[in-house]
């Protein structure tokens, strides 16, 4: 003999009503939002948090905050979470903060083609022009730094106020006739090498050693950022990630270093083991017109992490100047 209670047939069919108008009204604003299509900035609308570029790759970003606009580039293999520490600390100081994660990365989509620096700098200007960005302070880590200069090579700075390149692969990390003191190709042959053998052991080597400064005698080392770090690393799709490793080492970006017209903050470690300072940041200061160059002593690659409270009070003090 069954405990359920009967149900009156009437009632049933207005409480399925009621339950198909609830899942109805539950889902997201953004269901049926065409591709490329993004609601207006607004405190109702700013539900979504994906934009689809026009070769149909979806980029998630996160839009934090209202005010002046900032937008964050990551470094490979990462994720706009690399940059949540200063997004919460501009955000809250009046700045509405933008960060995407790059094709291929954390959220967004993991397309075949399409992993290289122009495509970058394309898909930021159509995030830009869908969410009407104006006046920007864009602000590029590592492989960002150099999608902020091939962005502005390629689009201007017509949206653009002022720019931060910080621990940046510009001019070009590739030692080249042109620029002697690059890192030799066999480095990076190393990177594919190691990633390709197990990728997720290469991620926490990097992690766990020179990309935080782990590996210095006396580092006060954090699992939790080394985790962090991994996790970042194995949302990327393989591929992409394997592609980015070409993007980020042999691209050069002296031609849109040239290109600025905007004031120009660099920040960069000058114990950086990943991208180290002297065919980076030293060239892009000469090269970058009156730009500023800040560098901090014993600073590592990470310098959102590892020198958070010091970045952050110059991220805000250029931002508001």
């Amino acid at each position: 003999m069954s405990d359920t209670l009967p149900v009156d047939p009437q009632r049933r069919q207005l409480l399925v009503g009621a339950l198909a108008a609830g899942a109805a009204l539950s889902l997201p604003a953004f269901a049926a939002t065409p591709p490329g299509s993004i609601p207006s900035h607004s405190s109702k609308a700013r539900t979504m948090s994906t934009f689809t570029t026009s070769d149909g790759t979806q980029l998630y970003y996160k839009d934090w905050g209202s005010g002046p606009i900032v937008t964050f580039s990551h470094g490979w293999p990462l994720t706009a979470d690399a940059w949540e520490a200063q997004m919460f600390h501009l955000a809250s100081n009046g700045f509405r903060c933008i960060a995407h994660d790059r094709r291929g990365h954390g959220r967004s989509s993991q397309p075949w083609n399409g992993n290289d620096m122009d495509t970058y700098a394309d898909d930021l200007a159509q995030l830009f022009a869908a969410l009407d960005v104006r006046d920007a302070i864009m602000i590029g880590h590592s492989t960002g730094g150099g999608e902020v200069a091939r962005y502005i090579g390629r689009h201007g700075t017509a949206r653009v106020k002022k720019a931060v390149l910080m621990g940046a692969v510009p001019p070009i990390m590739l030692k080249t006739d042109a620029n002697p003191g690059g890192l030799p190709m066999e480095v990076f042959d190393g990177f594919r090498k190691a990633y390709l053998a197990d990728r997720s052991q290469f991620f926490l080597d990097v992690a766990s050693g020179p990309f935080f400064g782990f590996n210095r005698p006396g580092a006060k080392v954090s699992q939790g950022l080394i985790q962090s770090w991994w996790m970042q690393g194995m949302m990327s799709g393989h591929k992409n990630a394997y592609d980015c490793i070409k993007a980020f080492s042999e691209t050069d970006f002296t031609a849109d270093l040239k290109k600025f017209d905007v004031p120009t903050l660099i920040i960069h470690g000058d114990d950086d083991q990943i991208v180290p300072i002297g065919a980076s940041a030293m060239l892009s200061s000469k090269l970058v017109k009156n730009a500023e160059l800040k560098i901090y002593k014993g600073g590592t690659h990470s310098l959102g992490d590892t020198s958070k409270d010091q970045l952050n009070a110059d991220l805000l003090a250029f931002a508001r100047a």
